[in-house]
């Protein structure tokens, strides 16, 4: 029975305490009553005064004013729907509302709580530009290295948040606002009652609270994209719903707030909207183009793999070109928005390599080439399909030779995995690294019961109907002029013929980028993230009058569609339901066990190494230094987590020892689960370092000697169900 009681505080001190009893046997912390919010006050305007707005304006008249405003309406009531469905499945997954502070911080797994912990260091410190300071400067997260983290790890959303909180917090102090409310909690079974806040005072709630609203607006503007992209606001109705439906295969936030894409994925979605609506510009203005660079900025700084991400867009485009569905002069203008925001990034990133040297920087300056050289393709090849193959060839070798150029230059290997990743996915060669990556199931391929779930909801036969529509008349496209080959640009073209070029080639476009992203998702299934979402906004043009005019009237092609989404609806109801259904309550006393110990019985200044998910809890919530982390995205960083994890393999235990004492480490965590559990056959450590380290394959682990006695090499410290603490001898380490 779990027991709830409102925490008296300075601010309140005449508040009553309370006590919740258990709605419902065996629910725990389910034990709370509801509380009505608070009422808020709304100014309601008048939709004729707005109307009269948009005509004087935007010189729109009153039907289309009218459109407009239903567009808005309909776009913002998807963002709230999608915000507060985000809540509620975080909410009724870890009833995080109930949670201590420190349960709310292991809740962070792995890259999660590494990256909240920057975030907690900037409001914790004594001003912002201190705390700014400390990530800057960093000795906590591979020690005794000084890292700058904000580099690093892409943290600019913490930064971004952080001052936020400070500024947040500083104003409702001064004005005397309570920002929170908390509650004691009895969580029975013999432990020790804790406290748990919520409201936006309490930093883990503001923080999940601001991930869950931008991805509120992501789903305001993938309506509105839809809309725009399908002519149709029935059509922007299409893409949500068909988000809806297929939630749980579109995004994984709701599960993983802190992580890297929650931030950055919203912002692709604006950009890839803005480079639709230049695509269908006979000239876009030079707000558009600003607007599409600055999107590309703050889609790059959040996430180290938008870099991939935009290459499969370039790649997209640049096919497009090839075709004859964009003009090098519009193709050239979004390769200079591209490089100029790679080269904001790269000063905002502190001279980051990693974007210089990968494929999409080298890709840039390809086709930009080829661009530049397209009179001389013309006079060697004649036009037509040779030219066509001699243009993709010339961009796929300039492109690999220049990246391993300027990773020569550079002296980069940070990204030196992805391509031994890729690698791997073609051939039998396999690593250390490669496995680490490739033996967690969202590193492999795609399921199939992944497909079987778009069939049944519809999106994958919708698809395959679109983009053979789509391919169908870009073939007749190209067969004509392979016959009858102009030399004219597709933009100098006049009145309707142009318009209508422009949206085919819009739709080539999305066609081809559906294309990059289903190889990227077959070939590692975490990437389907950008697949699904694509998939619904493709399913938009259900209710195109380019593609489906031929139906008749308008009346009867919506009353098509809306055929079509009643038998979506048949399964995605159902998984709706499925994910509303989710309930659970987290608890992890053998890891609190572990943190509460580390920091009652070992010094500040204390090293720790361990499984990298562990490392990012121990940084978190001890604020104790680590050796090892999980963003393994650095080359210095992935050979330190070998000579770590040395200690699941079979190698002598001297060889192990002298690693943690080169590493400067005090104690090292051993989980005997590490050493044992495999996602499937020839993925659990031992097996990853018979790969590695084959001369001592058929040896008894040593995390299986060092689980039954540790001595006399290490001394155990502490133990529980789960974790054993082992210290190295301080004898044997140099001073420091």
């Amino acid at each position: 029975m779990v027991v709830k009681a409102k925490k008296q505080s300075p601010k309140d001190q005449t508040a009553a305490e309370r006590e919740r009893s258990p709605a419902a046997p065996g629910r725990g912390r389910r034990a709370r009553e509801s509380r009505a919010p608070p009422q808020s006050s709304l100014n309601a305007c008048r939709a004729g005064s707005l109307s009269a707005l948009l005509r004087s304006r935007l010189g729109l008249g009153p039907a289309a004013s009218f459109r407009l405003l239903t567009v808005f309406a309909l776009a913002v009531t998807a963002g709230f729907l999608h915000w507060h469905h985000l809540f509620h499945l975080f909410e009724n997954d870890r009833h995080f509302s109930h949670m201590s502070a420190l349960e709310k911080e292991m809740a962070f797994r792995t890259e999660m709580g590494l990256y909240y912990s920057y975030f907690k260091t900037i409001i914790e410190a004594p001003t912002f530009l201190d705390g700014l300071h400390l990530i800057m400067n960093d000795r906590l997260t591979e020690y005794p290295l000084v890292i700058n983290t904000l580099k690093r790890f892409n943290l600019y959303p913490e930064v971004v948040l952080a001052s936020w909180y400070r500024v947040y917090s500083s104003i409702m102090d001064f004005f005397r606002i309570p920002t929170k409310m908390c509650w004691s909690i009895n969580r029975g079974e013999g432990l020790e009652p804790v406290e748990s806040c919520e409201g936006l005072g309490d930093p883990a709630y503001f923080y999940v609270t601001f991930v869950f609203l931008l991805n509120g607006v992501m789903m305001s503007l993938f309506y509105v994209y839809g809309t725009y992209l399908s002519g149709s606001r029935l059509g922007g109705a299409v893409t949500v719903l068909c988000f809806f439906f297929n939630h749980g295969e579109s995004t994984r936030v709701m599960w993983t707030p802190p992580l890297r894409e929650s931030f950055s994925y919203p912002f692709l979605v604006l950009q890839m909207l803005l480079l639709t609506y230049i695509l269908r510009s006979r000239k876009p203005s030079r707000n558009a183009v600003l607007a599409l660079c600055l999107s590309n900025v703050v889609f790059m700084l959040p996430w180290q793999f938008a870099q991939f991400v935009l290459l499969t867009q370039v790649a997209s485009l640049f096919v497009s070109y090839v075709l004859g569905y964009l003009s090098p002069d519009k193709m050239q203008t979004i390769l200079t928005t591209h490089m100029v925001a790679l080269g904001v990034c790269f000063v905002l990133m502190f001279g980051n390599s990693m974007l210089l040297t990968s494929f999409y920087a080298s890709s840039l300056i390809s086709i930009w080439g080829i661009i530049a050289l397209r009179d001389r393709f013309r006079e060697t090849f004649r036009p037509g399909l040779l030219t066509w193959v001699m243009q993709c060839l010339a961009w796929v070798v300039t492109t690999v030779i220049l990246k391993f150029m300027l990773a020569l230059v550079l002296g980069a290997s940070d990204d030196a995995h992805i391509s031994s990743l890729i690698k791997s996915k073609f051939t039998s060669y396999k690593d250390f690294d490669t496995m680490m990556y490739t033996c967690a199931a969202e590193f492999d391929f795609m399921e199939v019961e992944t497909v079987l779930r778009y069939i049944k909801t519809l999106l994958l036969p919708v698809n395959v109907l679109l983009v053979g529509v789509i391919a169908g008349r870009t073939l007749k496209d190209v067969v004509s002029f392979i016959r009858h080959p102009s030399p004219a640009e597709p933009e100098n073209d006049h009145g309707s013929d142009q318009s209508e070029k422009l949206v085919k080639g819009v739709m080539v476009y999305h066609s081809l980028q559906l294309l990059a992203f289903a190889v990227l998702a077959v070939l590692i299934m975490r990437l389907k993230l950008f697949l699904t979402p694509h998939m619904c906004l493709m399913a938009s043009l259900l209710c195109s009058r380019q593609l489906f005019g031929w139906l008749g009237e308008k009346l009867k092609h919506h009353a098509a569609v809306l055929a079509i989404l009643s038998i979506m609806a048949v399964q995605g109801v159902t998984n709706l339901q499925y994910q509303w259904g989710i309930m659970g309550e987290f608890s992890n006393l053998p890891q609190e066990e572990l943190l509460e110990w580390i920091k009652e019985n070992t010094p500040q200044s204390a090293v720790f190494a361990g499984a990298m998910p562990t490392m990012a809890s121990v940084k978190l919530s001890t604020g104790r230094a680590i050796v090892n982390h999980p963003h393994y995205e650095d080359a210095g960083l992935r050979e330190r987590t070998k000579l770590v994890y040395a200690m699941y393999s079979r190698k002598p235990v001297e060889v192990v020892k002298r690693n943690l004492i080169s590493l400067q480490v005090d104690y090292f965590i051993l989980e005997d689960s590490w050493c044992t559990r495999r996602s499937r056959p020839g993925c659990s450590m031992p097996e990853i370092w018979d790969v590695e380290d084959p001369q001592n394959a058929g040896k008894t682990p040593l995390c299986t000697m060092m689980s039954r006695d540790t001595r006399p090499h290490f001394s155990t410290v502490f133990y529980n169900s789960v974790y054993k603490v082992l210290k190295v001898p301080k004898a044997a380490r140099p001073s420091r």
